[in-house]
């Protein structure tokens, strides 16, 4: 009887949806030529990545795939198998005992090696499926000079002294040209995919530069390319983001567009100089990697009842509010995908515009050209939209639009930066917008935060001390008796730090007859909040608390971004 036929790299790849037929067939039609494997070409090419083809190679031949973990500390056969060897078969003993030995392999099918491996040692050889980037990066631990990859790149500027901050143009656009700065960048910009980085952070001080990612929202230092080759970095980015590299007395915005392992990338790019030379940060926005889903966003079911109630509403204002940062812009894409119908015509007007959406017009804000946030919505009300987007309302001018809009029946959504929902009337009025308005077009309005999600692998769940249940009002979430929480403990999965991901804790409140009169006599924000509460809205402080109980994140993520005792 046949053994079954094995299935081909390119199938399991596209089973897994990490690869399409138009790449497998660009990678063929380029193996004809170059008689390079596929794995090999699929990720030259950028449209697979090291891992996702790690793993199929794993699974078509049915050995296990090494973790990162797995390498040893300590070289293993250092006297008998030469560190050259090792890099040029691309392979590195793992463990071994009196018969067998384990090998990591990035190409296990390399039978020359193989073979070389059990003569040198006398062992049958079990070969394992390696990342290539991770075995190279075991190399270089156990046999190189020790030496980081920004450290290797570094190797090749060493000697350099022409690196000078108040560089001439001409020698910033040369030095920013060259393949080791070129290769400095890059590897940031990777560093900070493969961390899920949402920012990059390159400043300049005085003795140093320091490159810092924001992951799940907490700023993380890293390696950093030395202090004399700060502008030279600095130039590469603002060449690779169309922005001019002889303004340096200036703030610019830029944007990137790359494609990584993939996946199509855009960095939103913000300069501003600073005592020691231009700040640098560029914000990561992966296309493919947004949850347009307001369950994977946070939403309960109480709190999304009365968002969709509002959002389905003919015309009106709904607003979203919340500090810089805490996905707002994410809750208004999701509520547009979620109204985006052939039928219904919209229109946004952004400053920028983050994601692109098919079927929807998107309008980006040019101050320079005047190009307004109130002058675009002047012409688009013109356009007869059914639905308008607008990315802040900033001043009284954009507010006073917004009504106009929103009287002559169109659905308005927007943002505002305020702590919560009730302060977000008063900001309103405080920006000018008469009363009788305010009550008569506001039809809702959502607060949000983003915590931290605890790490599913491995979060440990406590017995709360009595004292912190009664301090945190925790009782009213929970049946009688103990009540449980959760920490984070760190493992490989979450690189140690305990949390993976981000979730929003809201708020929604919508606008009632009770809340309106309150309006209208001016009442503050503290009074509009009870009567809110009295209504039956779950404060920002409740959302989270309850999923502290449900073990999605800690409460201490909750209070640091409340501040609610």
């Amino acid at each position: 009887m046949n053994a079954p036929e094995r299935k081909r790299l390119g199938e399991i790849l596209i089973e897994r949806g990490k690869l399409d037929a138009a790449g497998l067939d660009r990678a063929l039609r380029l193996q004809q030529d170059s008689h390079e494997k596929l794995g090999v070409l699929l990720v030259t090419i950028g449209v697979v990545a090291q891992r996702d083809v790690s793993e199929a190679l794993a699974d078509q031949l049915g050995l296990p795939l090494v973790e990162a973990a797995s390498y040893p500390e300590l070289p293993i056969l250092e006297e008998r198998v030469s560190a050259r060897f090792l890099r040029e078969s691309r392979a590195l003993p793992l463990a071994e005992d009196e018969s067998e030995l384990a090998l990591a392999m990035a190409d296990p099918t390399d039978e020359y090696t193989v073979n070389a491996f059990e003569m040198v040692t006398g062992r049958k050889v079990r070969p394992q499926v390696a990342i290539p980037v991770e075995l190279e990066a075991a190399l270089e631990r156990l046999y190189g000079a020790g030496k980081s990859a920004l450290g290797q790149i570094l190797g090749d500027v060493e000697q350099r002294d022409d690196l000078a901050f108040d560089a001439d143009i001409q020698q910033l656009k040369d030095l920013a040209s060259e393949a080791p700065v070129i290769r400095m960048v890059s590897l940031i910009i990777t560093n900070a995919l493969d961390t899920r980085a949402s920012d990059i952070h390159i400043e300049p001080f005085e003795n140093r530069l320091i490159v810092r990612y924001r992951i799940d929202g907490v700023l993380h230092e890293v390696e950093s390319p030395p202090r004399r080759l700060s502008a030279a970095v600095i130039s590469r980015i603002k060449i690779m983001a169309n922005l001019d590299i002889a303004e340096r007395r200036l703030p610019q915005d830029g944007r990137i567009r790359l494609r990584v392992h993939g996946k199509e990338i855009d960095l939103r790019v913000s300069t501003v100089p600073t005592m020691h030379g231009e700040s640098v940060v560029m914000r990561i926005l992966d296309k493919g990697g947004v949850a347009l889903d307001f369950k994977r966003l946070g939403f309960e079911e109480e709190t999304l009842k009365k968002f969709l109630d509002v959002l389905l509403e003919p015309h009106g204002i709904l607003l979203v509010t919340g500090p810089t940062g805490s996905g707002k812009t994410t809750t208004l894409y999701t509520a547009l995908d979620r109204l985006n119908q052939p039928d219904v015509k919209i229109l946004t007007v952004e400053d920028p515009v983050e994601y692109q959406m098919a079927g929807i017009n998107q309008i980006q804000v040019k101050p320079q050209i005047d190009l307004t946030f109130a002058n675009a919505l002047r012409s688009i009300v013109r356009q007869d939209p059914d639905v308008i987007m607008i990315g802040e309302i900033r001043d009284l001018e954009t507010a006073q639009i917004a009504v106009q809009s929103a009287l002559t029946g169109h659905l308005v959504l927007s943002t505002v930066h305020t702590n919560d929902a009730a302060s977000t009337v008063n900001r309103l009025l405080d920006m000018g917008v008469e009363d009788y308005l305010l009550t008569s077009t506001v039809i809702g309005i959502l607060a949000q935060r983003l915590v931290r999600t605890l790490c599913p692998a491995c979060k440990a769940s406590y017995t709360a001390l009595p004292e912190v249940v009664a301090e945190l009002g925790l009782q009213k979430f929970a049946p009688p008796g103990d009540i449980t929480l959760y920490h984070a403990k760190g493992c490989k999965e979450c690189a140690q730090t305990g949390f993976i991901g981000r979730i929003s804790i809201l708020e929604m409140l919508p606008m009632s007859d009770p809340l309106r009169t309150h309006i209208m006599r001016h009442a503050n924000s503290a009074e509009l909040r009870i009567e809110a509460i009295k209504e039956g809205m779950v404060t920002m402080y409740e959302d989270g608390m309850r999923k502290a109980l449900n073990g999605v994140t800690t409460f201490e993520e909750v209070l640091r971004v409340t501040r609610e005792n």
